[in-house]
């Protein structure tokens, strides 16, 4: 796909590439430079009309469409991402800031979720056989399970991981046989219409994938549409749950915000700590759900984990995200700027210090580091999407895992330490949805479940749990006397 030579980019409409002449399109802004890449065409109420037809109609081709099919359509597909990494890695740089190392791994990312979800539809829904004759009326009685296809899928992806984000409902939907529509991103539109260029290519049987780039309110219809079975939506927990209101009566996946805390024992590695939780908190500017953002370290180790840490944290490399060499792009917008920076000078106006950073730079957040932290303050209590972190000392294990728990939020924790017996009592205690031993939150491999708790959303992904999520299991009770 070329972003940057192609004035209007279409949408996909059930395979078929659309330009909607009457619609106002949707500006792509490099947020490095703040320079216009192309310009992208919106769906309007007839293309999400039109985009709810063909999937209803697709959706018995999708589901009866044999596992080998879905196997190789998957296959090529993944194979395709690989080939055009270096492209697609440039499409999300430029139209996101992630810096381009990074997303060359979100681009092999996608093409291993696409990989997995191959091998899941190779393997099947695995059912199972259940004895039925727990009771004398049901002597000779068995019963047979198996999972089916729940039926169209609308998937709506944020900015932040605009390839392998969407790879992950798109690729569990074709799995589970299922169409699928996409909203992306407002601002990342590209790299989902690159992924529906892809699958195009690699053979997905017309109307059973659309990707309509649209605003919010335009594609609320669609959410609340009888004919979309299942709503996967990435993003804010506010919109979040807001649709899980609008959707009451369809599956629905959340998969929200977090302030995601790490804990270090007083007898973990601290070199390991340290690494770890500088690339778990600052990777694409800290524009990642799971980004650390809270670190309790047992005072007996306080300090000299933040004079490494701080160490650290002023050695990152600020500037081009095109650059090999760097480490934080910008920030996505002017918004989230203003935002970040007013979270920070209110927390240090209460008292709070900056050891490092603390301040914006053009289009960029400076890494910040910011001690003496309260609970109730934004950079704490909120998710600060943003590279900032706090450092508080605590006096005890338990102490750590309860101000971690002290939060609406509860997506994933790490926790440093080389005691078992206090892995286990994290795992017991910690209300989040996973527990990350002697690594960041910021871990995640695309085959682990992967959700949170709280105001952190319901249901997982992962590929094999989507496809649970996009499925809904039948029973057949068989009468053999």
């Amino acid at each position: 796909m070329d972003i940057t030579g192609k004035k209007i980019q279409p949408l996909l409409l059930g395979g078929k590439w659309i330009e909607t002449e009457t619609i106002k399109k949707l500006p792509v802004i490099n947020p490095y430079n703040n320079q216009p890449l192309t310009e992208v065409c919106q769906a309007g109420p007839d293309q999400i009309e039109e985009a709810l037809r063909m999937a209803e109609n697709a959706a018995p081709v999708m589901a009866s469409l044999p596992s080998h099919k879905k196997t190789a359509i998957l296959q090529k597909a993944s194979d395709i991402l690989l080939a055009k990494k270096e492209e697609l890695a440039r499409t999300i740089t430029l139209e996101n800031g992630k810096p381009i190392l990074e997303s060359r791994v979100e681009a092999e990312r996608a093409s291993l979720t696409f990989r997995i979800a191959s091998e899941e539809a190779a393997r099947g829904f695995n059912g199972e056989v259940i004895a039925l004759d727990r009771n004398a009326a049901s002597e000779g009685r068995w019963g047979i399970t198996r999972r089916f296809p729940a039926g169209t899928v609308l998937g709506i992806t944020p900015f932040n991981f605009p390839l392998n984000l969407v790879a992950h409902k798109v690729a569990p939907a074709i799995a589970s046989g299922n169409p699928v529509i996409i909203k992306p991103a407002s601002k990342t539109p590209l790299s989902a219409l690159f992924l529906g260029e892809i699958l195009m290519e690699a053979g997905l049987p017309e109307g059973c994938m659309s990707v309509l780039p649209a605003g919010g309110k335009t594609i609320e219809p669609a959410v609340t549409d009888p004919r979309v079975k299942v709503l996967s939506f990435t993003g804010s927990a506010t919109v979040g749950w807001s649709l899980k209101r609008l959707a009451y009566d369809k599956k629905v996946i959340l998969e929200l915000g977090g302030n995601a805390g790490v804990l270090l024992d007083e007898d973990c590695d601290l070199d390991n700590a340290v690494s770890r939780t500088i690339a778990g908190a600052y990777s694409y500017a800290g524009q990642v759900c799971i980004s650390v953002q809270r670190i309790y370290a047992h005072r007996k180790i306080h300090d000299i984990f933040l004079d490494r840490f701080v160490s650290g944290v002023k050695s990152l490399k600020m500037g081009n995200p095109m650059d090999e060499s760097v480490q934080i792009g910008p920030m996505i917008d002017e918004d989230n700027l203003a935002r970040v920076a007013s979270w920070v000078d209110e927390a240090l106006a209460l008292g709070a210090k900056a050891v490092t950073g603390g301040k914006r730079a053009d289009a960029f957040y400076e890494p910040t580091v910011v001690l003496d932290a309260t609970a109730k303050m934004k950079l704490s209590c909120m998710e600060v999407f943003a590279p900032v972190v706090t450092v508080t000392p605590v006096d005890s294990f338990e102490e750590g895992l309860k101000s971690i728990n002290d939060s609406v939020y509860g997506l994933q924790t790490g926790v440093f330490t080389s005691t078992l017996k206090n892995a286990f009592t994290a795992f017991e205690t910690l209300q989040t949805g996973g527990v990350i031993i002697n690594d960041v939150p910021t871990y995640r491999v695309d085959h682990m479940p992967y959700g949170g708790v709280k105001q952190s959303g319901s249901g997982r992904e992962g590929v094999r749990y989507t496809i649970e999520e996009m499925t809904e299991p039948r029973l057949m009770a068989l009468k053999l006397i």
